[in-house]
Order: C-alpha cells, then sequence, then structure tokens
C-alpha cells in the first residue's frame, strides 16, 4: 500500500504527495470522520497517510500514522473541538508585522504556549521591519529581549532586506516548518521571497479595520527548492486555546514553571494567593508584564470557555 504526505486539504480532496515525487487526489473514508469527535478534521495537512489506488488513478486513504505533533486552533463557524492546523512538523513561526499591522505579544503567547504543549520547537518573525523609525527602535530591542531571554528566537525580517530571506531560508532548510500569524503580517509574501516562482496572491491591508484580508483559503503544505517543506496557512485573528485546563496553563510558560514549585498553596492560581513564587517573580520584573497580562487572559478565557460549555450542557444544548 503507498504511503504519503498530504500537501493540502480542501476539505473533500487531500493531495498526497508520494516518496517518488508523485501527487495523488485522496478521499477519506466515513469512519475517518466519527473517529474523534474534538477534531473537525481527521485528516490534517502534514500526515502521513498509506492509500489504495483507485482505477480512476484517485486514492483512498485507509490508515493515518501517528502524528509526532501537532498545531491546533479552536473551531471555527459555531462548530465544537479543535482544528487541527499542521501536523508532523520540525519548527513553527509565528509571524508578526511591526506595523500594519502593529504585533500583537498575546498572539504570540497563545501560539508559544500551543507549542509547549504540542511539543513544537517555536521561532518568531518580526517581519515589516522596514517600516519601522528610530522611535520604534526601543520596542523592538524590548520585544527581542522578552523573548530570547526565554529562548524563543526572533528573526527581523523584510522583502525588501535580501539578507533576512537569505537568513530564513537557512533556518527552514531541510525541515518542515509552517509560518501562522494573522491576516496581513506578510506570511504570503514571505513565501514568495524564499520560494521564487509561486507567486501566490497577496492581500491589502483593509482601510477601516488596518487587519488584513484574508488571501490563503487553506493550509498547503509547500516543497522547497532547497530542501523542507514549508506551510502556509490562512490568516489567524485570535489563536484560540482547546482542551486546556486553567491550572495547567502556567506549566507551558517557561519562566513560570520551574516557579510553581515555590508557592505556598498547591493549587496556586497565580493571580491573587499570598505565598505565590510567581506573582512575587512578576513584582519583583523577573516576568514581562506582557507575559503577565496574557497569562491571565487566557487563564480567564479558558474559565470563561469552561463556563459556557458547562451552561449549554446544563441547557442540553
Amino acid at each position: 500500500m503507498p504511503t504519503g504526505r498530504v500537501l493540502q486539504s480542501t476539505g473533500s480532496w487531500y493531495r498526497v504527495l508520494r516518496d517518488n515525487g508523485e501527487t495523488i487526489q485522496c478521499r477519506i473514508p466515513g469512519k475517518f470522520r466519527l473517529k474523534d469527535i474534538r477534531q473537525t478534521n481527521p485528516v490534517a495537512v502534514g500526515d502521513v497517510v498509506d492509500f489504495k489506488m483507485n482505477e480512476d488513478n484517485t486514492g483512498h486513504i485507509e490508515h493515518i500514522h501517528p502524528r509526532t505533533n501537532k498545531i491546533t486552533r479552536q473551531a471555527t463557524h459555531g462548530r465544537k473541538g479543535e482544528h487541527v492546523l499542521i501536523s508532523n512538523i520540525d519548527q513553527g513561526f509565528v509571524v508578526q508585522s511591526l506595523k500594519q499591522p502593529e504585533f500583537k505579544t498575546g498572539f504570540i503567547d497563545r501560539f508559544l504556549l500551543t507549542c509547549e504543549a504540542f511539543d513544537v520547537q517555536a521561532k518568531i518573525i518580526l517581519n515589516k521591519i522596514d517600516l519601522g523609525t528610530e522611535d520604534d527602535a526601543p520596542i523592538v530591542a524590548g520585544m527581542m529581549d522578552v523573548y530570547e531571554s526565554l529562548g524563543y528566537p526572533v528573526i527581523i525580517s523584510s522583502i525588501h532586506d535580501p539578507d533576512s530571506i537569505e537568513g530564513l531560508r537557512a533556518e527552514m532548510k531541510d525541515n518542515v516548518s509552517v509560518f501562522i500569524g494573522p491576516s496581513g503580517t506578510g506570511k504570503t509574501s514571505l513565501l514568495n521571497y524564499i520560494q521564487p516562482g509561486i507567486e501566490r496572491p497577496v492581500g491589502e491591508i483593509s482601510g477601516f479595520s488596518n487587519k488584513g484580508k484574508h488571501t490563503t483559503t487553506f493550509a498547503e503544505l509547500i516543497p522547497l527548492e532547497f530542501g523542507g517543506f514549508l506551510a502556509d496557512t490562512p490568516g489567524i485573528r485570535e489563536f484560540g486555546l482547546v482542551h486546556f485546563e486553567p491550572a495547567e496553563i502556567s506549566l507551558y510558560f517557561r519562566e513560570m514553571k520551574s516557579l510553581r514549585e515555590e508557592c505556598k498553596y498547591y493549587n496556586c492560581t497565580h493571580i491573587h494567593e499570598p505565598g505565590c513564587a510567581v506573582m512575587d517573580a512578576f513584582q519583583e520584573g523577573k516576568i514581562a508584564a506582557s507575559r503577565y497580562d496574557s497569562y491571565i487572559n487566557m487563564v480567564e478565557s479558558v474559565e470563561d470557555e469552561k463556563h459556557s460549555t458547562g451552561s449549554r450542557k446544563r441547557r442540553g444544548k
């Protein structure tokens, strides 16, 4: 039975790359759709699958190999559970632009937490650096200091700086990578320069909302001519968390993980309890204010989601 890697999913069809370089259009049987009700897509981009060939040269996926890791987000359009954006990756890049639209540390921190939880090496791309002025230099330096001190590389990039593009190529060579970020941050433009000849359509920034317009509709894993793969994903305005408990959140903040053991109470939330080592570190300036704010926002959002889910269950919905 042939084996291949899923390059693209359009909902009904899956484009699968075989080891010999041939791509096959495949479908999935209904049993996969019922296997895990927590996931909206039983087969994800990046999955390694076994399939049978049909007489019309299409394929029929029979088996999904175990995933080494994954990056997920909350299901959209009112659906329950999670949506797997990409699986079996070596590294994930969260792409943020310096301006148009401005970067959001909350989005970055949610992405980093997901990578920590699912064992994905995370890196940060600060794109459109050419739009910056001298006044932005301290902001950029402060951001880099926060994340690089935690072990997260921050890569400065611009399509107008060939050296930065070469640096990204070197980071991605022979790896399976993914770009994730809001629309308008320049993911597709970077991809066009990293892999010349793709010429994907690039959206404009909405003058009304200062947010990007979606150009990529479906996630796609693109083979790179210099070795490896890069997944281009649809723009995500909010990176929602799924299947996390409030007490787990601090486990995935590198600066909080070891401090948890020093708290006075074993079930400390690190928000209001006396004798909290995490709060003490924050007040002493050892934890960045932006990171602590992100932590509180995540805990509150997970608690709100649990309460709303409980209310729906009690109403029988």
